[in-house]
């Protein structure tokens, strides 16, 4: 199994506290500390504007700008979004930004790409926000324009969506022949589908009923356009509360509710913390373990960290490096 640590940006009101001026650094800290644990194979960060369950004036780090920042300042980690959201930026231009990047970070970004969901943020940055399929149509042409531009050069295309005659991307990423795709989302129709043409990695549902269904859905998808669904990496994402027993477990759970309740409303507070309670990434590393071990065996071979607490403490994500992921590891 592989493994990836989202950075904390704010989106999660994890920054909350501390001081504006000292965010970076926080943040670069972080990645400079998974770049020199082994275990850690990748660093993410959320393609996001507003904060999340409700917009506030706490401070979220643009997604972009950090895969710059953090490809200057690491050697090894690769760096990636979960996920961007197509329609934030022109496709085109997307795909140059992320060819700068990859040349900035020597050859380290992957592309989560998705068609995007937070209504109140598209509407407040004048993106409107038009129905599901008209968005998962805008991401389906966007890959096709990363895929032109990444692998020649240029790219053209007379879309319903978006329109580009020529465009030059140049240099073209170091990676080759292009810059690794992800495909997140679990629309069972539409967005697996999408995967299943274009995707090198697919990111969906972590628990084992969904992890389950999402996967076999993708494959029939697969089977429809003669993709292989073998060559799909498959891999969710994980809210983490670890601690060397019970009780450690709980402080961190009380922490993580102290510092956002005053952010949130009760019903919200308790949408936030379902994503933990009896999720596979809360316990003690052996329960840990116990969870992801039987992931793995439904074909979750690339799992995706969030420590809640990591801005503040760091020492439930060094002690998952060092009890979780060489359990795990292929």
């Amino acid at each position: 199994m592989r493994f990836g640590v989202f950075i904390p940006q704010g989106w999660r009101f994890d920054l909350v506290g501390i001081e504006p001026a000292q965010h970076w650094s926080v943040m670069k800290s972080l990645a400079q500390r998974a770049d020199a644990e082994q275990g850690w194979e990748s660093i993410w960060v959320y393609d996001h504007f507003h904060t999340t369950p409700t917009p506030s004036e706490e401070a979220t780090h643009e997604a972009w700008t950090l895969m710059a920042g953090f490809g200057a300042v690491t050697d090894r980690v690769r760096l990636g979004q979960m996920c961007t959201c197509m329609a934030y930026r022109n496709p085109a231009y997307l795909a140059k930004m992320a060819a700068t990047c990859d040349h900035i970070s020597g050859g380290r970004i992957e592309m989560g790409i998705g068609g995007g969901w937070y209504e109140h943020e598209w509407r407040a940055y004048g993106y409107g926000f038009p129905r599901a399929g008209v968005r998962l149509k805008m991401l389906d042409e966007g890959v096709q324009i990363f895929k032109q531009a990444w692998e020649t050069g240029t790219a053209t295309l007379d879309g319903e969506h978006y329109q580009v005659d020529g465009a030059i991307v140049q240099p073209r990423p170091v990676q080759e022949p292009r810059i690794p795709l992800w495909i997140a989302g679990g629309g069972e129709k539409v967005t697996l589908k999408i995967a299943a043409k274009y995707a090198d990695y697919t990111n969906f549902d972590g628990t084992p009923e969904g992890f389950v269904r999402k996967s076999e859905l993708l494959a029939e998808h697969c089977r429809s356009v003669g993709t292989d669904f073998d060559r799909i990496t498959r891999s969710s994402n994980y809210n983490v509360l670890i601690g060397r027993d019970e009780k450690e477990v709980a402080e961190r759970r009380a922490a993580y509710v102290d510092r956002v309740k005053g952010h949130l409303s009760e019903e919200q507070l308790a949408g936030q913390l379902r994503a933990f309670d009896g999720m596979p990434g809360v316990g003690t590393p052996e329960q840990i373990v116990e969870n992801l071990r039987a992931m793995k065996s439904k074909g979750m071979t690339y799992a995706i960290t969030y420590f809640p607490e990591a801005a503040y403490d760091p020492s439930g994500m060094d002690l998952f490096a060092k009890e979780v992921i060489p359990a795990l590891q292929d």
